[in-house]
């Protein structure tokens, strides 16, 4: 399934012209064309799913095997000190394009790269709470 109104639709099927790194029949892995930092790039499924939690077993096993495969060879071939993977699923959670995909950012000492957050604490049994709601979730 395609969505023609889907930019990352378009790129995954080489509608729209972009360095490929990677391609085979599942997904297709390309150079972004806005960095956040050099050898920055998306894994793109070639069929259309909105995000990671509509996703199926089998492309979920096929997409982790292609994320770490092209993370590998990013830093294999740039040498970079580290590898940032980054998934959103969601507006709330930062998600633009409503497309599952994966950024794959290369990491150097001192790239002035952040990605910020502040930590938190929970009250005493809070977090026994959430758990227990989540194993629910799970069952």
């Amino acid at each position: 399934m395609k969505d023609d109104n889907c930019i990352f639709c378009k790129l995954a099927a080489g509608q729209i012209p972009s360095n490929t790194l990677y391609e085979d029949e599942d997904f297709r892995v390309i150079m972004d064309i806005a960095p956040a930092v050099k050898g920055h790039a998306i894994v793109l499924p070639k069929q259309h799913m909105n995000d990671l939690l509509s996703i199926e077993e089998d492309t979920a096993k096929k997409v982790l095997f292609v994320v770490s495969k092209v993370a590998n060879a990013i830093k294999d071939a740039l040498g970079c000190d580290g590898i940032n993977i980054l998934q959103n699923n969601g507006e709330a959670a930062g998600q633009s394009v409503f497309h599952l995909h994966f950024h794959i950012l290369a990491r150097y000492e001192n790239d002035h790269f952040t990605i910020p957050w502040k930590t938190l604490s929970y009250t005493e049994g809070e977090a026994e709470e959430i758990a227990g709601k989540i194993r629910a979730a799970l069952r």
